[in-house]
């Protein structure tokens, strides 16, 4: 880098601030102010040079281009598609045949050859546009001017320049300017010029570090596909996409929460033939099949992405969540940051009211993706395969396509919703919807094949990552809840959990943490497969049980790594999201024939008349027959405890019939480096048998603390088989026994000083019996979190009856 040359139309991004925003745009500014400031810290940012504001003006001037935009853009209607396409090409010719300044093009020749060095080769630059009002917190423009990549020599650079001047201009641009109140003669735009990182040799893509969808701040969400980053931006392919937790990472951990391997069908690389910079190719399906990212450049991207908003939040006195892009040299395998602006839809959204969507009932689901948002909308199909016919498209229609760029911003504020077969949670599509506050399905793969113009579906976004197309118009309930009118109770109100896909945005309820993470549901909807079918997959007779196994673990040469992984993953975003509230996780808890149900199964489990009654729970876990599996078990939650750093995750043994069990279960984890007061490990034992009740004083000698599962422990007290639809009636937790037991393991665990909590389903399903559970002293209640928020002030109405009394 060379920074003498100094001029009013050129800046090196070493002499760049943020400060400087009005001279080179949000882009250039914060490239600089990377370069100057984080340098030093790690982050790595390609050199270049901003081609500043005041030369665009300049030509502008000089071409005498001014009288002729403002005629043509007065009176423009933003809603006549025609017409703006019209007077948006008008304006976008007559820039791009108008000839630069001789002074600045001598500036900008100049300033590109002290960029090249001594190289005889022509150096190839990224040009990137970049408005001077361009990546504000309330000004997003993401998107609305153009980037080139792989320019070559001055000619071509000074060319791309007019093509960047001209990007002003576009019709997106334009009708996004109009909507948004900004005076066109106002903005002006500053070109970055910077040394190209070879990442089609390589990788590259997005990162947040938010959670794009909840609006989680303690996470970073990475996206990588092969090839240069702009088939990720605009979503022409669908990327693998990483999870960080930013609390452990700055403690030193590895914390990767999720990982998630896209399609990644194309990449975009240098085109050294045919006249054009760049070109897609397809990609191998040996590599499609592998993430592009090894942990450890998945986490060096976490941290320098938690260093840049750092850096922001300090400079601005708050919170300030950033919207990266990446790359990866192929040719020296270095990781460079190539942009960085701040994140504009999660970040202004307000903590204290509490929104949420849920669907009455359901229909088929016709087609299914990546939820973006967490809406849910209905309304009449439109297909639309390219930006030529989005004329067709009419307000209130759900917006079904192939993928979406800038182009299509005219007509994607007018949808309900927006379908997409291709991109991620961070393309194009997905972060216009977010902005928009429209919910929107990307990734479908098929969507434009399986919805038809004018049919009436239900999109719904409001059910974890994934998102559904639904048939018909189903009914949905909006429930907005102020947080700053809710008390807090004596009493912790905690949350049975399952899904981990939705733990973020569930963390934003009220609560104490999670007081039953269920770790079967974990097992059957991402790992699907028997723990011993893996650790004796050689050995395993069932040919196509062998088949989809070898099929699910692709990239596994270990396949009870493969359990591990998924299982860890799954504990980890349940305990990330509460951090650092206490997470209780109940190890596995499937009866023989549900376990017998998982791929490759039924060679590992007895057939038992009453499952119910059988081989489940404690007894698996230091047996011969189920061992191994339960070492997997133990791996998983060692992992997610000491190398990601989550030791707010306790353990909960179900089942638990005896204290020689108890003893044996607790031996068979030290075995598995999980060791009871070891690095604060705290293992639980689930109240839900009648001996826990009455041996309770003994349990609490080798456990930390009891939760008390009412379907169970009604069941084994009144003797119903709660599966049994004849005999359903009689089952009720609100039982005099039932109550009576449930009262004295409370006592008895107070005067033990041991915890107390429940976890079943009855303070959820009847709040007389929460009030009921705070009479008695109980320490805590687990709750579904769709009764979370009306338990709550039944027991502050309880607390409040007993403390005048």
């Amino acid at each position: 880098m060379n920074s003498s040359t100094s001029h009013p139309f050129i800046k090196w991004f070493a002499d760049i601030t943020i400060a400087d925003i009005p001279l080179v745009g949000g882009k250039n500014a914060s490239l600089g102010e990377m370069v100057r400031e984080l340098s030093g810290k790690g982050v790595k940012v390609p050199d270049g040079f901003a081609i500043t504001a005041e030369a665009f003006r300049h030509f502008i001037r000089e071409a005498k281009l001014d009288a002729f935009i403002r005629s043509t853009l007065a009176d423009l209607d933003t809603k006549d598609m025609a017409n703006l396409s019209q007077r948006g090409h008008a304006v976008r010719q007559a820039i791009r045949g108008a000839a630069l300044p001789e002074d600045l093009q001598r500036l900008i020749g100049e300033t590109y050859a002290q960029l090249q060095g001594d190289s005889a080769v022509p150096l190839d630059v990224a040009v990137r546009s970049s408005a001077t009002a361009e990546d504000l917190p309330d000004a997003s423009f993401a998107g609305q001017q153009e980037t080139y990549l792989n320019v070559q020599g001055v000619a071509a650079l000074l060319e791309t320049c007019k093509r960047c001047f001209a990007s002003l201009f576009t019709d997106r641009a334009i009708s996004y300017r109009v909507d948004k109140g900004f005076d066109h003669f106002k903005i002006a735009l500053s070109i970055g010029v910077q040394r190209m990182v070879r990442s089609d040799l390589a990788c590259s893509g997005v990162m947040f570090t938010i959670d794009t969808e909840s609006g989680f701040r303690d996470a970073v969400l990475i996206s990588a596909a092969y090839g240069l980053g702009e088939n990720v931006v605009q979503g022409s392919v669908t990327p693998d996409e990483y999870t960080v937790f930013k609390t452990t990472l700055k403690t030193g951990h590895r914390p990767i929460l999720q990982k998630t391997v896209g399609s990644k069908e194309f990449k975009l690389i240098y085109d050294t033939g045919g006249g054009k910079m760049v070109k897609n190719v397809p990609v191998a399906s040996a590599d499609r099949a592998k993430l592009a990212l090894t942990d450890d450049e998945v986490l060096e991207l976490a941290r320098w992405g938690c260093i840049v908003e750092d850096h922001y939040s300090a400079k601005r006195g708050h919170a300030a969540p950033m919207d990266l892009e990446w790359a990866k040299d192929g040719n020296t395998g270095e990781l460079f940051i190539v942009q960085a602006r701040p994140e504009t839809v999660q970040s202004r959204k307000n903590p204290d009211v509490l929104e949420s969507y849920q669907l009455r009932e359901r229909s088929a689901v016709l087609v299914s993706g990546r939820s973006v948002g967490e809406k849910i909308a209905t309304g009449h199909v439109r297909v639309i395969q390219s930006a030529q016919h989005i004329g067709q498209f009419q307000e209130g229609e759900i917006l079904v396509t192939d993928k979406t760029d800038p182009d299509w911003q005219p007509i994607m504020k007018k949808a309900a919703a927006i379908i997409t077969n291709r991109g991620g949670r961070t393309c194009h599509a997905a972060i216009v919807s977010r902005e928009l506050g429209v919910p929107a399905i990307v990734g479908t793969e098929h969507g434009t094949d399986a919805l038809k113009d004018g049919q009436i579906v239900t999109v719904s976004c409001a059910e974890g990552d994934a998102g559904f197309v639904y048939e018909g118009a189903l009914p949905f309930d909006v429930q907005r809840t102020n947080l700053k009118d809710l008390g807090h109770p004596r009493t912790k109100v905690m949350m049975n959990l399952a899904n981990p896909e939705e733990a973020f945005s569930l963390s934003f309820i009220p609560n104490d943490g999670v007081g039953l993470a269920r770790m079967e549901f974990i097992i059957s909807t991402y790992i699907k497969i028997h723990p011993l079918a893996l650790t004796g997959f050689d050995q395993l007779a069932d040919a196509a049980a062998k088949t989809e196994i070898e099929r699910m673990t692709a990239g596994y040469t270990d396949k009870p790594q493969f359990f591990v992984d998924k299982l860890a993953q799954g504990v980890a975003m349940l305990a990330a999201a509460f951090y650092p509230k206490d997470v209780i996780l109940r190890l596995s808890d499937f009866k023989t024939n549900e376990y017998a149900n998982l791929i490759g199964g039924n060679a590992f489990e007895p057939h038992e008349e009453n499952p119910m009654l059988g081989f489940r729970g404690a007894s698996r876990y230091y047996h011969p027959r189920y061992q191994g599996g339960f070492a997997l078990e133990c791996r998983a939650v060692k992992k997610v405890r000491d190398e990601m750093g989550l030791t707010n995750l306790k353990v909960m043994i179900p089942f638990c019939r005896t204290i020689e069990e108890g003893r044996k279960v607790q031996a068979e984890m030290e075995k598995h480096g999980l060791k009871r007061g070891e690095n604060g490990l705290e293992i639980y034992v689930m109240c839900e048998i009648p001996s826990n009740v009455i041996l309770a004083e003994e349990f609490g000698d080798i456990f930390d603390g009891f939760s008390i599962g009412s379907n169970d422990l009604t069941q084994l007290i009144l003797g119903v088989d709660r599966d049994s639809e004849i005999v359903a009636p009689i089952f009720d937790e609100r039982n005099a026994a039932v109550k009576k037991m449930i009262a004295q393991v409370i006592a008895t665990c107070r005067a033990k000083g041991r915890k107390i909590g429940i976890c079943g389903q009855a303070p959820s399903d009847y709040p007389e019996f929460a009030q009921f559970l705070v009479e008695q002293g109980i320490d805590s209640i687990s709750l579904i979190p769709d009764t979370v928020m009306k338990t709550t002030l039944a027991i502050l109405e309880t607390e409040k009856t007993l403390m005048s009394t």
